[in-house]
């Protein structure tokens, strides 16, 4: 694996549920201890300072440290886990997972189950399984002592059981959490380059915490930094598998996505503007989307004290909110590429053009 590839392992491979980032944390810590200064918010959002050739203007870049998972709700009396979703999931892709509980004892390995099929009556096999009907099994049989030696007790985070993964098309990986150590990574390798060419600002690499349940981290690390302009990185939704619209532009192999909506932050357009004419210019492959439904942190950043430029970026990833997620890495290369060529221009008189 190159460096990049190790990244993204030690990264992925983390657990990190929203209110529960910090291993996610440590990991980021390990990469940027050596490079920047940093420090961390009161809610938990790694900060990390890289001061250019000049204080101002302050580049927030981040990514939200935090994946869905579950968090344990209560243990039936037959040792049965009933659980809660942080973060946005399915039914359907929930079901028949292994799964992690972190308890303080340690991690437990058990499996997602309910009902069977075969017992179900038809209308019931039709419907999407509900999360609340769900429950993990690890092992325990009934009348049994074992259980309480495990120590599993309600708030305990849970995580899917998944490895970092490179596959036969060797710049494909597949991996838990792309949504969004994609963007956790993609700060660290930006700070990373800089350390061996110059920037005209100083830079906050953010890795923000609780973003699948509200943006949370994203707030109050914008209003500890209060930045002059944000860029925020995390993933698209790739829809070019089958049953997708045949003209919709987030594709693999698309390129950096410039998201020019999002349901929660209408990008400046100066910024947006810039972000366009760089691409062209460094001869980066892009294209343009729109979000409609979510958000990213730049909801909460745009907002933050009088108010930020801001602008989301991100690479078309697919099977986002499952245990497997599906990444190219000329898509990640692309918005690496684009954040160091933003950053160089983003000087005092740069920044200020974007506010008038």
């Amino acid at each position: 694996m190159d460096w990049s590839e190790t990244l993204l392992k030690d990264l992925t491979e983390a657990p990190g549920v929203p209110g529960q980032e910090d291993e996610v944390a440590r990991v980021m810590e390990r990469y940027l201890k050596p490079i920047a200064e940093l420090s961390y918010d009161r809610l938990g959002s790694l900060i990390a300072k890289k001061k250019g050739g000049k204080d101002t203007p302050k580049v927030m870049i981040a990514g939200h440290m935090d994946e869905v998972g579950f968090m344990v709700k209560e243990v039936t009396k037959d040792g049965y886990v009933k659980f809660l979703p942080l973060g946005g999931w399915w039914g359907h892709v929930a079901l028949s997972q292994r799964m992690r509980i972190y308890t303080k004892k340690g991690p437990v390995l058990g499996v997602t189950g309910a009902k069977p099929p075969h017992i179900l009556p038809e209308e019931e096999r039709k419907k999407v399984l509900d999360i609340k009907d769900m429950f993990i099994d690890v092992g325990v049989v009934k009348g049994g002592d074992g259980f309480k030696k495990l120590g599993i007790t309600p708030g305990d985070p849970i995580v899917p059981d998944s490895s970092f993964t490179v596959l036969a098309n060797k710049r494909m990986y597949l991996a838990k959490a792309l949504d969004n150590r994609f963007g956790c990574a993609g700060v660290v390798e930006v700070l990373q380059r800089f350390t061996k060419i110059p920037h005209p600002n100083t830079l906050y690499g953010v890795g923000s915490v609780q973003e699948e349940v509200g943006c949370r981290g994203a707030a109050t690390a914008a209003n500890t930094i209060q930045p002059d302009v944000a860029l925020i990185l995390d993933v698209g939704i790739a829809q070019d598998t089958p049953g997708m619209e045949p003209d919709k532009s987030e594709k693999m192999g698309g390129g950096v996505t410039i998201l020019a909506y999002d349901g929660g932050m209408i990008p400046s357009k100066k910024l947006l503007d810039l972000t366009i004419e760089t691409c062209e210019k460094e001869k980066i492959k892009y294209h343009l989307a729109a979000m409609e439904k979510g958000t990213t942190d730049g909801a909460k950043v745009h907002v933050s004290h009088s108010g930020v430029p801001t602008i989301a970026l991100g690479a078309p990833t697919r099977y986002i909110h499952t245990h497997q997620a599906m990444l190219l890495r000329d898509d990640y290369d692309a918005a690496v590429k684009l954040v160091v060529a933003l950053v160089k221009k983003l000087d005092a008189k740069m920044v200020s053009g974007l506010y008038k």
